[in-house]
């Protein structure tokens, strides 16, 4: 369910489009008349803020510049009574997402939520960091004795090469196994070449 947030200094405006957006289904987290009241608001991570233009102290414009590039920031919708025609660009570059007059219907605003409610949870998960191949996440002298015993040294060997005793190195390659779900040796080479730690 998408979550909202509302920025606007007249407070039968923001009761408006609180009772609104409800009804379609949105939460509101909050809202506010000024800067100094979003700003305690901001850790209820919302989805979108619905903003408008005309503040006082800290203009709408200056909101935008200020979340821009905010981690966790909300998506922003302005939503004012300026022309379209005449602000719509300027915020949009300013760092906004969508323009919706306040002459608009409900549905309109509807719409232009839903739109970037989406394209930010799009942005969130592109943004998610890569998923750790299970052998980073073994320790350094795991990683180094799974290399040499995948490149076919016995355990001797390998234990000698990565600087284990015998005893402690037949520990870790149980451990290497049990935490990469493998069988043996032929298992590990198999799974290194895999993953580029030894050539094919």
């Amino acid at each position: 369910m998408t979550s909202l947030l509302l920025l606007d200094d007249h407070a039968l405006i923001r009761r408006g489009m609180r009772d609104a957006l409800q009804d379609e289904g949105f939460t509101v987290r909050g809202e506010a008349g000024s800067w100094d009241e979003l700003s305690p608001l901001l850790d209820r991570d919302a989805d979108v803020l619905l903003l408008d233009l005309q503040l006082p102290g800290v203009s709408g414009l200056q909101v935008i510049d200020r979340l821009s590039g905010r981690a966790g920031a909300p998506a922003i919708v302005v939503v004012s009574m300026y022309p379209q025609d005449q602000y719509a660009d300027r915020v949009l570059r300013a760092g906004a997402h969508a323009y919706v007059p306040k002459s608009a219907d409900t549905a309109t605003l509807v719409k232009a939520v839903h739109s970037v409610a989406e394209s930010r949870s799009q942005r969130a998960a592109s943004a998610k960091p890569p998923q750790r191949a299970p052998h980073e996440n073994l320790p350094d002298v795991e990683q180094a004795l799974l290399v040499q015993l995948a490149r076919g040294l016995k355990l001797a060997d390998a234990a000698q090469h990565v600087g284990l005793a015998p005893k402690a190195a037949s520990i870790h390659r149980a451990r290497i196994l049990q935490k990469l779900r493998l069988a043996g040796n032929a298992d590990l080479a198999h799974y290194a070449a895999q993953h580029g730690l030894i050539a094919h």
